[in-house]
């Protein structure tokens, strides 16, 4: 997904004609798919997989916490780091948890997505992607 995180750089303000699948969606559809998504990604987290949306990646990292006096607690942290290009084309500031370089970050698996949000993949797909340009545009 690497190339594709590039069509989330707006050069220019976003045209509402490409959030066409957006605007005939109703919002509980559009959070039927969102809340598959959230779903899958879990389920990714707990196994402990990174998953790249396009925009980014979440992930569980080993972060160490205090524990009373003298202790400290190796914890497992769920992040969000976005993509490189992405945060420094909005120039946001690098995260103090980065997820490790040798941690494979899968993509979305859109079938199985659709499967639990019983839409067909085009427009589970499309969902994604007019949501993720719009948290561009936000940007």
């Amino acid at each position: 997904m690497e190339a594709g995180v590039f069509r989330y750089l707006l050069f220019k303000p976003l045209d509402p004609k490409q959030l066409s699948l957006l605007k005939d969606l109703t919002t509980l559809e559009i959070c039927s798919v969102w809340d598959a998504t959230s779903m899958y990604i879990r389920r990714q987290l707990l196994e402990k997989r990174a998953v790249d949306i396009g925009t980014g990646s979440f992930a569980v990292v080993s972060a160490r916490a205090s524990a009373g006096e003298d202790g400290v607690l190796v914890v497992d942290k769920p992040i969000f780091q976005l993509n490189q290009h992405v945060q420094r084309f909005y120039k946001i500031k690098e995260p103090k948890t980065k997820i490790p370089s040798e941690m494979f970050e899968y993509p979305l698996n859109l079938q199985e997505i659709a499967q639990i949000s019983h839409f067909r993949v085009p427009v589970v797909e499309c969902c994604i992607h007019e949501t993720l340009l719009f948290f561009a545009e936000a940007l």
